[in-house]
């Protein structure tokens, strides 16, 4: 087996030389200079496999798989060194595309030599590759381009990938197969990592992206508007994207994404926001929904981007309505009379609130931002009283407007919507105690005076209401509807008794209301007539026998009655109130009466007489004489009925002005108290030691339904203090303890 001279035995010079590299390698360069496509018949290509098959299978010392894993190495070397390096060192300076063509031809080439080495000496990368751990053929293949080719001309390739770029962003065309082969050999590079795409190409087109841009920016941002600039960094934008999609790797995208909205968006981002004529206030006050989409959309892209965006939006939500309060107060200024009815200020604020509503939904898609700044807004707006009447007031006599008969004519649909509108304006409230207790007072006169437009739309305000604050809000107002109909019920009951004693010729009806529910009233001790008083010890024998622990009380200044007056031969039926009722009942015997008199004969102070009289004598309908003549009642006046009264309508209504306010303020002083106190024993018991800040701060989270400042819960804590339900700390002043 050692005789060379042996048929059998294959030599490595004579195998290499006359076989492998003459039969191979040589013409695999030359077709490949050639340009022509590199192919072997089967029969020559099974004669260069077995010889290289033999020459790594003969037994040692004529075994040359290690000479032959050499020379296959040397091979590829000396023809990356000699003749595909000085091919694109010529084509280096003649252009980026002549270039990269060249390294894209010389790269196609290597493939296929790769390939084919590959194929020969397939024994060779099978055994003694896998035999002694080392980079198989084709990673060796690689390996050397990288080192004679790639280390060589990167600079200058990526170079030119980076001008081809830049070309295209200007709008020029490109030949992006090009630049896609070329990224492709970078990543090849890596041998199974993006190492080489990575550091590079990407960081150097990173580099360029963020020059590029930067050079944008200062030219748009001199001379483009916000709106003009905008479109041109989404399109900036969507064209890198593209561009990622078309020839580079999509590793790069999230990358060179922030490398272009640093420089276009987060730079410039006040300047945009902010800029004259064209920022987002302007485009706010001229609804440009879509540009503010667009705003809305690119800078949703940086971290906190829309903060500062959400501020001016707050800003300027807050200054359109403190429009609407200083368009109000030019109002009451000029000498409008400032009254607790003002539907065109409440109307203004629910039509701003409603706009930019849909505003924050539609062109900011509800973020949580744009809400939280319309919240901000609208608390700040809806909580600006002006003139003598709260807006919690001003909103609930809105309110009284639509639900009661005789106000505003609206259908169905338009009182749903108005009650929707106005308790979303509601919730800004931060008195809702006091709307509360203001809106109470108006229901219980509408149910009271029978004044109610639609029992349903009374009770929907109410589940509102409930919806945005809680039973506790609502249960008052509950109590008072199932008063009426529990009452509706007792009054026919009593009804039909009436009717079958027929002991008094009135027509009499009571409503019987729990007191915990309804608004407190005055019951002045007026001096009935008989018929009266009758009719009230009827009733109140029947409902002491149904019901023995309750205790009535009547309140005269809530009733009603109709009176048949005749005045010479026409008669009329008057619709008073019962304290009016009685008044003109004294004038049925035709005499003339003193207001002194008068206030005797009743039973009556000044402040419930003198409207009475005011609405008999000095209203529309003037069914009492006063003498002397004027529109004012003096204690001096005297009245005598009126002779002469005559009017072309039957029945007539005579109102009176009320001398109930329109919520007891001292009542929602002190329930504000009770509920100040409550909160601060309830947070003592559970925490039993806290600091002065800390418990005034925990109060005010827990109060829902106001906001007290905190000098209120200071002077609240000194009474519980007093009341020994919290004490001081010894060591700090500042800190109370929970007395058990």
């Amino acid at each position: 087996m050692s005789n060379t001279n042996n048929g059998n035995i294959i030599q490595l010079e004579d195998g290499w030389n006359n076989v492998i590299k003459q039969g191979a390698i040589d013409v695999l360069e030359r077709t490949l200079d050639d340009g022509f496509d590199t192919s072997f018949e089967p029969k020559e290509y099974i004669r260069i496999y077995t010889t290289c098959y033999d020459m790594c299978t003969q037994r040692s010392p004529y075994n040359w798989s290690r000479d032959l894993y050499t020379r296959h190495g040397e091979t590829i070397e000396t023809y990356l060194r000699n003749t595909v390096l000085p091919a694109l060192q010529d084509k280096t300076g003649q252009g980026g595309t002549i270039l990269l063509n060249e390294l894209k031809h010389r790269w196609s080439n290597h493939q296929i030599m790769n390939k084919w080495l590959k194929k020969f000496f397939t024994y060779l990368d099978r055994y003694y590759v896998k035999h002694h751990s080392l980079p198989t053929l084709e990673q060796a293949g690689l390996g050397h381009f990288k080192t004679e080719i790639y280390q060589n001309s990167k600079e200058n390739t990526t170079s030119a990938i980076i001008s081809l770029v830049n070309e295209e962003r200007e709008g020029e065309i490109i030949d992006k197969t090009l630049v896609k082969s070329i990224v492709e050999l970078y990543e090849s590079m890596g041998m199974g990592s993006l190492d080489s795409y990575t550091n590079d190409l990407e960081q150097p087109l990173l580099d360029a992206t963020r020059a590029f841009y930067g050079r944008k920016r200062e030219d748009w941002i001199t001379k483009d508007s916000t709106p003009d600039y905008l479109i041109k960094a989404e399109k900036a934008l969507g064209e890198e994207k593209t561009r990622v999609v078309e020839y580079l790797n999509p590793a790069t995208e999230p990358k060179i994404r922030r490398v272009v909205e640093d420089e276009i968006l987060q730079k410039v981002q006040m300047n945009l926001l902010e800029k004259e004529g064209s920022g987002c206030s302007v485009l706010l006050a001229n609804d440009k929904t879509s540009d503010l989409q667009r705003m809305f959309k690119l800078f949703s892209r940086l971290d906190s981007g829309l903060q500062p965006m959400a501020n001016i939006v707050e800003k300027f939500i807050t200054s359109q309505g403190n429009a609407c309060i200083e368009k109000r107060q030019a109002r009451l200024d000029s000498g409008e009379k400032d009254k607790n009815d003002d539907p065109e200020f409440v109307k203004s604020l629910i039509d701003l609130q409603e706009k930019y509503l849909g505003v924050i939904r539609e062109t900011f898609a509800s973020h949580h931002l744009f809400q939280k700044a319309l919240k901000n807004s609208f608390e700040e707006i809806v909580n600006n009283d002006v003139g003598n009447f709260s807006n919690a007031e001003l909103m609930s006599t809105f309110c009284d407007r639509i639900l009661k008969s005789g106000g505003d004519k609206l259908s169905e649909t338009e009182v749903e919507q108005s009650l929707d509108r106005i308790v979303q304006l509601f919730s800004f409230l931060n008195d809702k105690d006091l709307f509360a207790e203001i809106y109470r007072n108006q229901l219980a006169k509408r149910l009271l005076n029978q004044r109610s437009a639609s029992d349903d739309a009374e009770k929907a305000m109410i589940a509102k209401l409930k919806v945005q604050c809680g039973t506790q809000f609502t249960s008052k107002m509950e109590g008072m509807l199932n008063d009426l109909a529990v009452g509706s019920e007792q009054k026919s009951e009593f009804d039909r008794r009436m009717e079958l004693q027929q002991e008094n010729s009135l027509s009499f009806g009571v409503q019987v209301l729990t007191t915990g529910n309804w608004p407190s009233y005055k019951a002045p001790e007026v001096a009935l007539p008989p018929q009266m008083s009758k009719c009230m010890d009827v009733f109140k024998e029947w409902h002491d026998a149904k019901h023995q622990n309750r205790r009535l009380t009547w309140v005269h200044s809530l009733g009603n009655a109709t009176v048949r007056a005749t005045y010479g031969k026409k008669s009329y039926d008057l619709q008073v109130t019962t304290l009016q009722a009685v008044v003109l009942n004294v004038f049925n015997e035709g005499k003339s009466y003193g207001f002194s008199e008068l206030k005797s004969k009743l039973n009556l102070d000044d402040i419930t007489l003198k409207p009475l009289m005011h609405s008999l004598s000095c209203g529309k309908h003037k069914v009492i004489s006063k003498s002397p003549a004027s529109n004012k009642i003096a204690s001096t006046d005297s009245f005598s009925g009126n002779a002469k009264f005559s009017c072309n309508m039957r029945k007539i209504r005579i109102p009176v002005a009320s001398v109930e306010s329109s919520h007891n303020k001292n009542r929602v002083e002190e329930d504000r108290s009770v509920a100040i106190e409550a909160a601060i024993v309830r947070i003592m018991k559970a925490r039993k030691t806290l600091s002065h800040q800390q418990l005034v701060a925990e109060v005010l989270s827990q109060l829902a339904f106001f906001k007290p400042q905190p000098r209120v819960i200071k002077k609240r804590i000194e009474a519980l203090i007093d009341r020994e339900y919290l004490e001081r700390s010894t060591e700090n002043s500042q800190q109370y303890n929970y007395l058990a």
